[in-house]
């Protein structure tokens, strides 16, 4: 299994994408086939080959993709069929990002798994994502400036108003500041803040604030043995009001208690890494 994370190398680039990331599955990798990829308040663009399907599902709720896909953010926990290799290419964009560079609607987006021709994005006809994933298994450097150039001419295409000025202003402060409080802090009514951050994410400020609890908290599991792991520490650490709190919320969004999930660890960043940065 291969694996790596890039931040962005342009600033313009830097405004709209958190980062890139790759990740290849190869034939005598025998890890878990069917990991959980939990609650992400961020859209990633999927660049996959052609020939290749992909399947997420949640309940009875199955989604296909073949080839190069958006997963769109979602509230839900997916279960993805990884049974057979593969190689993946993403872009992760920041929370709000489609907003201003006019993908659908960001409400109707939620929870969707959909295909996109990434030419049709680009507006190149010379986009070849089978280049692309060799030139990524081989150099991730060269991939990342090759997958620049190709992105750049749509990104700089961007839509910037007062809302998606706002959320920009309002993300930063969701780690520290109770959502209550936000509104004061910018000196805007709750209400102002609230509406435009809807309007930007088709998500509320505490649903964002929560899916980011819960990637920090997974972040900390990720790095304890089971035997290492105080649940009612964990439960402190990140501001749940009880032991019982962070039972159900576990429960709600990945489907398992913290004590069933410790043994378990079916997760994608258990299966595949925390994607470190180098």
């Amino acid at each position: 299994m291969k694996s790596w994370r890039l931040l962005p190398r342009t600033e313009h680039l830097a405004k709209y994408i958190e980062c890139y990331w790759f990740l290849e599955k190869e034939p005598h990798d025998q890890n878990f086939n069917f990991p959980k990829l939990y609650p992400d308040p961020s859209s990633h663009l999927i660049i996959a080959r052609s020939n290749r399907a992909y399947e997420y599902t949640h309940g009875s709720i199955v989604q296909n993709a073949r080839g190069s896909h958006w997963v769109f953010p979602h509230v839900n926990t997916f279960i993805l069929d990884h049974s057979a290799p593969f190689a993946i290419l993403g872009v992760k964009f920041k929370i709000g990002a489609l907003y201003s560079l006019d993908i659908n609607s960001v409400t109707s987006c939620l929870d969707k798994i959909e295909e996109v021709e990434v030419n049709c994005l680009s507006g190149t006809d010379i986009f070849d994502s089978e280049l692309l994933l060799i030139a990524a298994e081989d150099d991730k450097h060269q991939a990342i400036c090759k997958l620049e150039q190709l992105l750049s001419p749509w990104l700089i295409d961007n839509y910037e108003d007062k809302h998606s000025r706002l959320v920009r202003e309002i993300l930063p402060l969701l780690s520290h500041t109770p959502v209550n409080e936000i509104g004061d802090q910018l000196h805007l009514s709750q209400r102002t803040t609230e509406r435009s951050f809807y309007r930007v994410t088709g998500l509320s400020m505490k649903q964002v604030q929560s899916m980011l609890r819960l990637e920090n908290l997974l972040n900390d599991l990720y790095q304890r043995d089971e035997s290492d792991i105080n649940w009612g520490d964990i439960a402190y650490k990140y501001r749940f009001s009880d032991q019982s709190h962070l039972i159900r919320q576990l429960k709600s969004k990945i489907g398992s208690t913290p004590a069933r999930y410790a043994q378990q660890r079916d997760l994608t960043i258990d299966i595949y890494g925390n994607f470190e940065i180098t």
